[in-house]
C-alpha cells in the first residue's frame, strides 16, 4: 500500500534514521514503567511462538524483549530504520512492512509489541491496522500498545535540523479503546502516565493498551 502519506512517512523516518537511533535505541534505560510493562508483556507470551516489534525503528523494544527471551522479531516501514536496527542488534530478524497491509500470514503471532507505531496513521486508517494486527495474532495473541495521549495533530516540517513532512497524531485512549474492540481484540487494561523528564522524552502524556485475540495461546 504506497500512497503519498505513507511514501512521505518512510522518506521521512529515512532522512532522520541516523539521529533517531542515537536519541531513542537506549531510551528504555531511563523509562521504567516501559519496562515493567514490556515485562509483564514477555512473561505472557515468551514460549508461546513469534512476536513482532511492529513499528520498530532502531529495534530499542525488540531488542529488550529478545533479552528476556521472547522470540522477536522487528517490521518497520523505512529502510534506513531497519539498517540501523540491523546493525544495533545483528542476532535479531528486521523485516521492511506496511501496518495497513502486512505481509504475514493469519495467527503467525503470539504477540505484538507497538510502541509509538501508530503515531504517524491517520484515525480513519486506525481501523485497517488494528484489524491486521487481530489477523496475525494467534488466538489468545497480546498485542501491547503506546501511542501519545490527546486529542492533536501536530505537523513537523524539520526534525533534529532535519527536513520531514510528517503529520503526529495524539490520542485519545477511549478512542483507541473503541477501535481495538471493533477490530475484536479485547482489551484487558490500560495505563497512563505523565511524562518523564525533557531529558528523556516529548512532553506528552503516555498510554499503554493490553489487548487480547480471543482464544488460549497454545505453548510451542
Amino acid at each position: 500500500m504506497r500512497d503519498t502519506g505513507t511514501e512521505s512517512v518512510r522518506e521521512s523516518y529515512d532522512r532522520i534514521a541516523d539521529e533517531y537511533a542515537r536519541r531513542i535505541f537506549n531510551e528504555l534505560q531511563h523509562k521504567p514503567l516501559d519496562r515493567e510493562l514490556l515485562n509483564r508483556f514477555a512473561a505472557q507470551v515468551r514460549g508461546h511462538g513469534e512476536v513482532c516489534d511492529m513499528g520498530c525503528g532502531p529495534g530499542q523494544v525488540a531488542r529488550y524483549l529478545h533479552d528476556v527471551g521472547v522470540k522477536i522479531f522487528g517490521l518497520d516501514l523505512s529502510p534506513q530504520m531497519l539498517e540501523r536496527a540491523r546493525r544495533l542488534s545483528p542476532e535479531i530478524f528486521f523485516l521492511e512492512g506496511n501496518m495497513m497491509a502486512l505481509d504475514l500470514q493469519d495467527g503467525r503471532l503470539a504477540g505484538i509489541a507497538a510502541f509509538y507505531a501508530i503515531v504517524n496513521i491517520r484515525q480513519e486508517s486506525l481501523s485497517l491496522v488494528f484489524r491486521e494486527m487481530e489477523r496475525v495474532l494467534q488466538p489468545g495473541g497480546l498485542l501491547l500498545l503506546a501511542f501519545h495521549t490527546r486529542d492533536e495533530v501536530l505537523h513537523e516540517d524539520e526534525l533534529w535540523g532535519r527536513p520531514i513532512s510528517m503529520d503526529f497524531f495524539l490520542l485519545q485512549p477511549s478512542a483507541i479503546r473503541q477501535y481495538l474492540r471493533a477490530a475484536g481484540l479485547v482489551v484487558e487494561e490500560i495505563v497512563e502516565r505523565e511524562p518523564y523528564a525533557p531529558e528523556v522524552e516529548y512532553q506528552s502524556r503516555r498510554a499503554y493498551i493490553f489487548a487480547r485475540k480471543p482464544g488460549s495461546l497454545a505453548q510451542q
